[in-house]
C-alpha cells in the first residue's frame, strides 16, 4: 500500500466523527454565514491601526454594498520592552492588542453580537532608527490583521444565532 493510499484512508477515518456531530460548512448555500459577504458595514477607521484593521475586515467579509449590519470596534494596543542588554538598551518589543467589537442590526437597531479578541506580536529594535520604525509599523499592522481574522472567525462562528 503506497503512502498516499494510507493518507487517504487516515483522512477518511478522521472525518467519520465529524459526520455525525452536525458539522457543516458555514459558507455553503443555506449555511449560517451564507449571504454575509458584503452585508456588514465596517466602521470608518480613525488612525493607522484601525485603518489596517478595517482594511483586513473588508478583505475578509467584503465591502458592504447593501449592509444589513454595522460593525463597530475599539482597538487598544500596548507596547512593552522585552529584551534588554547589559547596557540597558532595549532590543525587542512586544506589541499586544485588544479589540472590543459589536454588531448591530440596521433594521432593528439591536446589538446582535458583541465580543472581545486579543493577541500579540513582536519586533526587534536595531541600531538603525529607520529599520526599527519600519519593524514597529509592520508589527502593529500584523497585529491588526491577526485581530481582524479573529473577529471574522467569531462572527462566522456565531452567525447561526443572529444572521437571517
Amino acid at each position: 500500500m503506497s503512502l498516499s493510499d494510507r493518507r487517504a484512508i487516515l483522512f477518511g477515518l478522521a472525518a467519520l466523527p465529524l459526520a455525525g456531530c452536525g458539522f457543516e460548512p458555514v459558507y455553503r448555500e443555506g449555511g449560517a454565514a451564507d449571504g454575509l459577504q458584503g452585508r456588514i458595514l465596517v466602521a470608518a477607521p480613525k488612525d493607522r491601526d484601525s485603518f489596517a484593521l478595517a482594511n483586513r475586515l473588508e478583505d475578509r467579509i467584503g465591502r458592504a454594498d447593501a449592509p444589513l449590519y454595522d460593525l463597530k470596534y475599539e482597538a487598544v494596543t500596548r507596547r512593552n520592552s522585552l529584551g534588554i542588554t547589559d547596557q540597558q538598551e532595549i532590543t525587542r518589543y512586544n506589541v499586544s492588542g485588544t479589540v472590543t467589537f459589536s454588531l448591530t442590526s440596521r433594521s432593528s437597531g439591536a446589538v446582535v453580537h458583541t465580543d472581545t479578541v486579543s493577541s500579540f506580536t513582536s519586533y526587534s529594535a536595531t541600531a538603525n532608527t529607520i529599520a526599527t520604525l519600519a519593524a514597529e509599523r509592520d508589527a502593529y499592522k500584523r497585529l491588526m490583521v491577526i485581530l481582524a481574522d479573529q473577529i471574522v472567525t467569531r462572527l462566522v462562528a456565531s452567525s447561526g444565532s443572529w444572521a437571517k
